[in-house]
């Protein structure tokens, strides 16, 4: 009887009109519909009988042919997907995905198959194209260019962030995903350098949100962005720029036969809420190996973001290892140069002092190699297998906990393959990985146990290089939630408690977050060995109540709620780890935001409410801890600050 009723589900999920193919989600309001007109292979998205995709192309064009025109339909099957698997490293320690997978397969001109699969569940999209041998003799293939595409309704308006060229920007670093975004600009918007966009990107369709990207990327396939708009096709897939790398490696993919393209995601909704508790990133893809070791979570601090590379000595790296074991934190990062600045035989002699204080250390490492011209060092101890194998021996040997590795700045095939090689040779030696400089994560938290976070980002460390950035740091912290932080791990790289961008913090410019914003992005923003970027003077000049806070600052969560928010303007959500739960709200705007929440996980408690309270004319906010009472409803009536924060906990 259960096998009837499964397969009288699946046959409601998946049906065929004509030359049409409707795959629709499990609650039946998601519905993709796959067509081959004219030979042509397009598909379209409705959510809740509205068009959120308009016909969207479908292919690839290949060194063993052309599977973009003249297609013909020759099968399809239908499954259902149901399974359930757990994380350490992400929004939610586990996941239920149910989805119903469609593998339709057509032949071109030629007769030989392409395979598209679609496995839709009740949010989300995800397809991916197989192809098969050519004869006994052809066992590989080349992919030259995806004609997949994504064709949004008039009206659309777009949140996204341009690809930057190659070999450009400080030492020929770029593209390192550190551009800035535009927020609610017309699709008809140029991209800053006609390079196109990165992922993931975040559309506001007329009837709601859609956003775009991609999952299941190592060695078997380049990394990709979204070309610029065209009024017919919409946004299309685009590889690489032949100049990264300097130029070596190919810009296209290549692919063992049989063999398969990695997935292309979309989430979608009426509102913000299921894209930003997707899981989607990490439903399709599978581990790629077992952890050799259970990696811990935790916090470090990092004496580079304000001390600049010159506190890369062993004096200042002392200081801040004392830091650490004050504030009860797991780890201290020592960034560039300290193999020239401290020295690799005190290194281990700092290491010994790190670990007779309860505190592990993470080291910095560039990637290079020939990828630019970034002279930090050390380098060429990651580029190859045996510089790595050599370096990281000798980390294992000292009980470093993990590496920051830099500078990666290409989406080749190539260099895809260089990150999954070092987290590989990683896992072999116990260290987790740190990536900078570098592409996003695509399933990474999942294919590879060992992967902490990535940057793709114009992260903390702009706030000090400019006052621009300083300014931007409330619109860039409440764009993140909806899209970077979406699809992965984010080294955002610090929670900032110096009120001056400086040492002394007296000079330079100053920060123009309040602390309460501050602290609340240790929660808006998820990763799991988060950066409190704290100094010894803030043991001093940080109230005792936020002290006490980021002392107790969690990493891992168990589950994540969308409560409300507007891209660059602001973001409340909910995390829970365990039993507790924390809700964090910021606001990136000039103006105060007073919000009605809807708390029922504290439904008639009193809990703990860490807000700015406003100054007096022309001052700026207080922070305060205060209680906060919550209605037996579960409501309860906020105001955050001008570029301030909330947190509210039991």
């Amino acid at each position: 009887m259960r096998k009837l009723l499964a397969m009288s589900f699946l046959l409601l999920a998946l049906t065929v009109s004509g030359k049409e193919i409707n795959v629709k989600s499990p609650d039946g309001k998601l519905v993709v519909t796959v067509d081959d007109e004219q030979g042509l292979l397009t598909y379209r998205v409705s959510y809740m009988g509205q068009t959120m995709l308009k016909p969207s192309a479908l292919g690839l064009k290949t060194d063993i042919g052309d599977f973009t025109r003249g297609m013909t339909f020759k099968e399809m099957k239908g499954s259902n997907i149901d399974k359930t698997y757990t994380m350490t490293r992400t929004k939610a320690s586990s996941a239920h995905y149910v989805a119903n997978q469609t593998d339709i397969t057509y032949t071109n001109s030629q007769g030989l198959p392409l395979t598209v699969t679609f496995c839709v569940s009740n949010n989300d999209i995800a397809y991916r194209y197989t192809l098969q041998p050519k004869g006994e003799s052809r066992l590989s293939a080349v992919i030259y260019s995806e004609a997949s595409s994504f064709n949004f309704p008039e009206g659309t308006t777009t949140f996204l962030t341009p690809q930057s060229l190659p070999m450009v920007g400080w030492q020929r670093t770029k593209p390192s995903y550190e551009e800035d975004y535009k927020a609610d600009v017309p699709m008809t918007e140029r991209s800053a350098f006609g390079e196109g966009f990165t992922f993931p990107c975040l559309f506001k369709v007329p009837n709601g949100w859609v956003l775009v990207s991609e999952t299941g990327v190592g060695s078997n396939y380049c990394a990709s962005h979204l070309s610029d708009y065209e009024a017919v096709n919409g946004y299309t897939i685009a590889f690489p720029n032949i100049g990264e790398l300097n130029g070596l490696g190919s810009h296209c993919a290549g692919i063992p036969l049989p063999g398969s393209t990695p997935w292309r995601t979309i989430t979608l909704g009426t509102t913000l809420k299921p894209i930003v508790e997707t899981t989607i990133p990490y439903d399709v893809v599978d581990p790629l190996y077992e952890p050799s070791q259970d990696y811990k979570p935790g916090r470090y601090t990092w004496s580079w973001l304000l001390w600049g590379d010159e506190s890369v000595n062993y004096e200042d790296q002392v200081k801040m290892i004392d830091l650490s074991a004050a504030m009860g934190y797991e780890y201290v990062l020592v960034d560039n140069w300290w193999d020239k600045q401290i020295g690799r035989d005190r290194i281990v002699e700092l290491n010994r002092y790190a670990n007779s204080k309860g505190v592990k250390l993470l080291l910095w490492y560039n990637s290079n190699g020939y990828a630019n011209d970034a002279p930090q060092t050390p380098k060429h101890c990651m580029n190859t297998a045996l510089a790595r194998n050599r370096e990281m021996a000798w980390l294992q040997k000292l009980g470093i906990a993990g590496i920051k590795v830099d500078f990666l700045g290409s989406d080749k095939q190539e260099s895809l393959k260089l990150y999954e090689d070092i987290l590989a040779d990683a896992n072999r030696y116990g260290l987790q990985v740190v990536f900078h400089g570098c592409t996003i994560p695509r399933g990474w938290e999942r294919m590879y146990p060992n992967y902490v976070a990535s940057e793709a980002c114009l992260a903390s460390e702009n706030i000090n290089f400019s006052e621009y950035h300083a300014k931007q740091e409330g619109f860039e912290l409440t764009m993140h939630p909806f899209a970077r932080n979406v699809i992965g791990s984010f080294d955002w790289g610090g929670i900032i408690m110096n009120r001056q961008i400086s040492r002394d913090n007296k000079s330079r410019h100053r920060r123009y977050t309040t602390d309460i914003f501050e602290l609340a992005t240790g929660i808006v923003l998820q990763t799991s060995v988060n950066c409190v970027a704290m100094y010894p003077n803030n043991l001093q000049d940080v109230p005792q109540f936020e002290l006490d806070f980021l002392k107790q600052l969690p990493t891992t969560w168990d589950e994540v709620r969308f409560l409300d928010g507007y891209p660059t303007k602001y973001v409340v959500l909910a995390r829970r780890t365990g039993n507790k739960w924390y809700i964090a709200g910021l606001n990136g705007t000039q103006q105060a935001k007073t919000l009605q929440l809807s708390l029922p996980m504290f439904a008639g408690q009193t809990v703990q409410c860490y807000i700015d309270q406003p100054g007096k004319k022309g001052m700026p906010s207080t922070p305060v801890l205060r209680s906060l009472k919550v209605d037996k409803k579960g409501v309860a009536k906020v105001t955050i600050q001008p570029m301030g924060g909330l947190i509210v906990t039991r």
